[in-house]
């Protein structure tokens, strides 16, 4: 999945609400339903897309499925402000130059 795509799957603020409580701890759907007012078929979806972009994985044990966060699936992320990260310092020092030879 792209940088563009799991931006898009994380524009969603209760998805990010979800995937920030499960990177505290590993926990099933209800327990992670607790503190948010949306229904049981609204967590599925939510979850259904968050595994889909590779950001969590369930594991089942008897009739429960535990979530957890994949600390791979935030690659394509970390790779966008790693470059981003590069990016900007010289620009910003550039500007700093340009308002220094402005203000003389």
């Amino acid at each position: 999945m792209s940088d563009v795509d799991i931006f898009k799957v994380l524009a969603d603020p209760t998805r990010r609400a979800m995937l920030e409580r499960l990177a505290t701890a590993e926990m099933t759907a209800t327990e992670l339903r607790e503190g948010f007012a949306i229904s049981q078929p609204a967590m599925s979806q939510h979850l259904a897309v968050l595994r889909g972009a590779g950001l969590i994985s369930e594991r089942r044990a008897g009739r429960y499925a535990h979530y957890r966060v994949e600390p791979q699936g935030m690659a394509p992320l970390h790779d966008w402000l790693a470059r981003h990260r590069a990016f900007w310092p010289g620009r910003i020092d550039n500007l700093k130059d340009l308002l220094k030879e402005m203000d003389q």
